[in-house]
């Protein structure tokens, strides 16, 4: 298990997890404030996980990327499952309970504010003052993005954090409100499937090489990997893990100042021209043209 935490977490966080990643910004913050994130993280439950909370000392809301469960808010009980996103906040109680073997996996993230109330209400997860609702989100890898983003600010720190965690999640309420489908729509199995080949492309796009072998690691046909990309995606599974690799790459242009050369290599290609030639395809523009690149 991976935490990111201070020295001792917050009773309002469970313990009840397998692995977790969490970022704290400010426990304390200023209620008067338009919008101020308080914290965040990603978690997957144990089989047995259950919180019940008669109140909650933020604003909150979750999404749900794997597994399944239950909350019950306002007396309503709602099934959880991949791209179901809620909230909850002060003065109403609820129960999140956990009925997958593998355990759900959630991201989260905590905040106050004057604003919050009406974009709660604008994304559809809030009606009235404490009518808190479930919503059924379809892109979701933009939203696992930028709680990705969010988490990886929390955690770097620094001057400009706060006011680019509260951007971040602002687009997050945004993007809900732009993606959520009809009200009792249910995702099909497949795009469960699409997602969780997707996330394992995302966590090892530098051991892939080929649409073949992501059909062979996720336990697909490469004809039901096509299938599945092209209903879901506007890229195929090959183009994803292609712009995967050079998203990484581009880092080692940039950030490390490695030579053309050298990240082909990292990257698996057998020489700088293929590599050079699969970069351009994605940006437009030659590795060597990125600021500290060489060739």
């Amino acid at each position: 298990m991976s935490y990111q935490e201070p020295n001792s977490l917050p009773d309002f966080v469970s313990r009840q997890v397998t692995e977790a990643r969490y970022f704290f910004l400010n426990l304390k913050p200023n209620r008067k404030s338009k919008l101020e994130v308080v914290c965040g993280g990603v978690e997957r439950m144990r089989p047995d996980y259950l919180v019940q909370r008669n109140d909650f000392p933020y604003y909150a809301i979750e999404f749900v990327t794997e597994g399944e469960g239950v909350l019950t808010i306002a007396g309503k009980e709602h099934a959880l499952s991949a791209g179901a996103v809620f909230a909850y906040g002060r003065g109403a109680p609820h129960t999140i309970r956990n009925v997958s073997s593998s355990g759900m996996r959630k991201y989260y993230i905590d905040f106050v504010g004057t604003r919050v109330p009406k974009l709660l209400t604008e994304a559809g997860l809030l009606r009235g003052r404490r009518n808190y609702e479930v919503v059924i989100v379809g892109g979701q890898h933009e939203l696992s993005d930028l709680f990705d983003m969010l988490i990886r600010e929390g955690l770097e720190g620094g001057a400009d954090t706060a006011d680019v965690c509260e951007t971040l999640t602002h687009l997050m309420m945004l993007k809900i409100k732009q993606r959520r489908l009809a009200a009792n729509t249910t995702l099909p199995r497949a795009y469960t499937t699409y997602e969780r080949i997707r996330r394992y492309i995302e966590e090892n796009s530098l051991d892939l090489h080929t649409a073949h072998d992501i059909a062979v690691a996720c336990s697909v046909t490469p004809a039901y990997l096509s299938r599945l990309f092209g209903r879901f995606s506007d890229d195929g599974a090959y183009q994803y893990l292609i712009r995967r690799k050079m998203n990484f790459a581009a880092g080692l242009l940039v950030n490390e100042g490695l030579l053309v050369k050298e990240v082909a290599f990292r990257m698996g290609f057998p020489d700088a021209f293929q590599f050079s030639r699969a970069f351009k395809r994605v940006y437009g523009v030659a590795p060597s043209r990125l600021a500290g690149a060489n060739s």
